[in-house]
């Protein structure tokens, strides 16, 4: 593995982990799933994290996704996957992680038990030095460092950058001034596109994008239109697409996961709307709510992309 010590940047594509009928995964549907993110020119793969629903796959399950991850990518951009949860298993899927080559790896939050800085620190400390991989640290939910401990952690040469899923603006703003570019810095909030014209100025030059698993033509047209300062353009597609989706995904709980793969179906991409508990499908209203959304924004942000129809 070339280990360049540093974090993607851009949009980094997120895959979700496709079931099929029977509740098994479905591994044509992810190879197109990736395929399609590399396609639309996604800056990395984050294999089996958030979207991909890690919080349900088995460590079996797990280390097939990351092989036919690395499989289908090929080297043509950095893989990171995710691990976190329990420490234990965690540790068990960074090894699997170097087993098969990947860049690095994303810590997802340990399982439900909150701890204090020293024993956060700690956590990714002991997951950090189990290999020599990139490791992204995720600030949110029961796993979120201050400062000093983010001061204490970029101490090991392996962390190469620091994903923002809580919002604080007064943290964020005193790690990026403190820490600066020894670390890259992600914008992980749930629809990142919501967020990041406030994330954008503190150096937060990438998010990870839910709706390029159907949509990545509208990512790249608002990444590319806050880059060259298009506000109007900024505003039309907050208008006619970014908000309306936000507002169906915060109707139910586990639509971070759900609304993906109902869009997926929606625009043609080989991925059931099967998810795994404790999340649900996303309900008819909201299926057809975004079906509307999607249509009107194809009519007037129309894609290159043959596969999606």
């Amino acid at each position: 593995m070339t280990n360049n010590r540093k974090a993607p940047t851009g949009i980094l594509g997120f895959p979700v982990t496709p079931f099929n009928e029977s509740g098994n995964i479905d591994e044509k549907g992810l190879t197109r799933n990736i395929t399609f993110l590399l396609e639309e020119g996604l800056e990395a793969i984050f294999v089996s994290c958030g979207a991909g629903e890690y919080h349900a796959l088995s460590t079996k399950e797990f280390e097939s996704t990351v092989e036919l991850a690395m499989s289908v990518v090929d080297g043509k951009v950095p893989v990171y996957t995710g691990v976190g949860g329990n420490i234990t298993e965690a540790i068990e899927r960074a090894e699997i992680s170097a087993k098969y080559g990947a860049e690095g790896y994303l810590i997802l939050p340990p399982y439900l038990i909150e701890g204090e800085q020293q024993g956060v620190l700690d956590y990714y400390k002991t997951i950090i030095n189990s290999t020599d991989l990139n490791a992204i640290v995720y600030n949110r939910a029961n796993a979120v460092l201050q400062l000093d401990a983010v001061k204490k952690l970029v101490e090991l040469p392996q962390v190469v950058g620091l994903k923002d899923g809580i919002g604080n603006m007064d943290l964020n703003i005193e790690l990026t001034t403190a820490i600066g570019n020894r670390l890259s810095w992600l914008n992980g909030m749930p629809m990142a596109e919501v967020t990041h014209p406030a994330y954008l100025p503190l150096g937060f030059d990438s998010y990870s994008s839910a709706i390029s698993n159907y949509i990545p033509h509208i990512s790249r047209m608002f990444y590319n239109a806050l880059l060259d300062d298009n506000k109007q353009l900024v505003r039309d597609l907050y208008q006619d697409v970014i908000l309306p989706i936000n507002r169906i995904r915060k109707q139910r709980k586990g639509y971070a996961v759900a609304l993906i793969k109902a869009g997926m179906e929606i625009v043609g991409l080989p991925v059931s709307t099967s998810v795994r508990p404790p999340v649900t499908p996303v309900e008819k209203d909201h299926y057809q709510q975004l079906e509307q959304i999607l249509k009107k924004a194809f009519e007037k942000y129309p894609a290159n992309n043959k596969a999606v129809i």
